[in-house]
């Protein structure tokens, strides 16, 4: 598929990491080491994924033990499921940058269950204590199990979510713009701490959010952390196409990651901003071995390892549906999700393409590959470069099915293959996350371009 939009002449890669035990059958794998509740666990991760030079390692998290499956957490808690234990995302990237020097630092912090100002505090410090390396993956939740952690009974409505959340992200912006980048002078003859003058309010009066400011950290070094979304549905795809540098996503072809591709770039120019302003990233779990069948092998193994009762408490959590009142033993009907939109396509598309039953989809789901990268290096590195090469993508990010040993094969086998091919960076070029990935330094102000507020507007609403 041609796209109008040029590639980057190398590819991005992010590591997908949970603080916690991570897919229902790797945590069972004999690769797998359970240390999830040590720093060094996380240290020695950060420091194979440097080794690796990739750009980043993202964090995702979830507000609740889910228990969307038969109205009970006992599946995940069984069965060790993607929530069954989760870490502070913010006090693990501390742990890991203190052991790494390039590696960028991206963790999930939700719209709806937390405030402004502690949010643009939390990441500035960040961003500061790294030099730079903070990204901030940006998600308004959808459960309700999350929802009555935080005194509410049910979750926000979509739309609600979504306008809050735009609200967010333009107040977190105005604060990291509170102070400007000279606006620290540290003179100690004058005395002149900071330039009273270069350090304003911000005086945010809207519908969500009422916030004074200024902030109290100062400008961060990279203008603005990264911001990542994942946002499948029409208006999740507009929201990420206005305020994300990166995207994330999950495709179960080459052919719908094609086309996402081509939406959201296109959505981007639409919003004002240039294609390359935002990095696209699908998804990918490869398995690699020294020959195709022992990779294939390996593969069967990891699925032998999951129940499908777990695959189907991970699914049920994702698309916010109880699974439990449909039969295992025939398809996944056709529905209107309240939950994540870009998770139930996949698994649509899958369910269609090769006839499962929801049995079997649950244990696909629960140890699935996605893009299906099996085999050789060099196999493996072909999958990624057609879908890089073809218009699919800016890059990967690149998920274990089991933790550490996966990422250890992957950058020991997969990244020289793709270094080899000129794919991939050698070292990195830049000093900050930003710099990394190609992206430019936010200006003060430039929340204004992604909020759709005109640039002659002031600062309040």
């Amino acid at each position: 598929m041609n796209t109008p939009y040029p590639r980057p002449e190398q590819m991005r890669l992010a590591a997908f990491l949970t603080a916690g035990p991570g897919r229902p059958g790797g945590w069972r794998h004999p690769g797998s080491v359970p240390g999830w509740l040590t720093g060094e666990y996380y240290q020695h991760v950060g420091r194979v994924l440097e080794e690796g030079r990739f750009d980043m390692v993202f964090l995702a998290d979830i507000l609740s033990v889910p228990d969307r499956l038969g109205g009970s957490t006992d599946s995940q808690l069984r069965y060790g499921g993607l929530g069954s234990l989760r870490l502070d995302p913010l006090a693990v990237l501390s742990a890991m940058g203190a052991a790494t020097r390039h590696l960028g630092l991206a963790a999930t912090v939700s719209t709806s269950y937390f405030e402004p100002f502690p949010v643009a505090r939390s990441f500035a410090t960040l961003d500061h204590l790294t030099a730079g390396r903070a990204a901030w993956n940006v998600v308004t939740s959808f459960q309700d199990s999350e929802a009555r952690n935080f005194g509410r009974d049910r979750h926000i409505d979509r739309d609600q979510r979504y306008a809050r959340a735009d609200e967010f992200l333009e107040v977190t912006c105005k604060l990291w713009d509170s102070w400007a980048d000279d606006a620290l002078v540290l003179d100690r003859a004058a005395p002149l701490f900071a330039d009273p003058d270069k350090v304003r309010a911000i005086d945010h009066h809207g519908r969500w959010f009422d916030v004074s400011g200024p902030l109290n950290v100062a400008r961060p070094p990279q203008g603005y952390p990264v911001v990542i979304q994942a946002g499948a549905s029409p208006k999740g795809r507009d929201f990420a196409a206005r305020w994300a540098d990166v995207i994330f996503c999950s495709h179960a072809s080459l052919e719908s990651a094609q086309d996402f591709y081509a939406d959201i770039k296109g959505r981007a120019v639409a919003a004002g901003r240039e294609p390359h302003d935002v990095k696209i990233l699908p998804m990918a779990t490869p398995v690699v071995a020294a020959t195709a069948a022992a990779a294939r092998e390996s593969e069967a193994r990891l699925h032998d390892l999951v129940d499908p009762v777990a695959g189907l408490s991970i699914l049920a959590y994702h698309l916010d549906v109880d699974l439990s009142r449909f039969p295992l033993d025939e398809p996944l009907p056709l529905m209107d999700v309240p939950g994540v939109d870009g998770h139930y396509r996949e698994v649509a598309e899958r369910t269609r393409r090769d006839g499962l039953t929801l049995r079997e989809l649950g244990r696909w789901y629960g140890g699935r590959t996605e893009g299906s990268f099996v085999g050789t290096a060099a196999d493996v590195a072909d999958g990624l470069e057609r879908w890089f090469t073809e218009g699919a993508c800016d890059g990967f990010m690149i998920g274990a099915v089991h933790t550490p040993g996966a990422f250890e094969d992957f950058v020991r086998q997969v990244v020289p293959e793709l270094q080899a091919r000129g794919l991939f960076r050698t070292e990195y070029s830049g000093r900050t996350l930003r710099e990394n990935l190609g992206l430019r330094r936010p200006g003060t102000g430039d929340w204004r371009l992604r909020a759709g507020v005109p640039a002659s507007a002031g600062e309040a609403r």
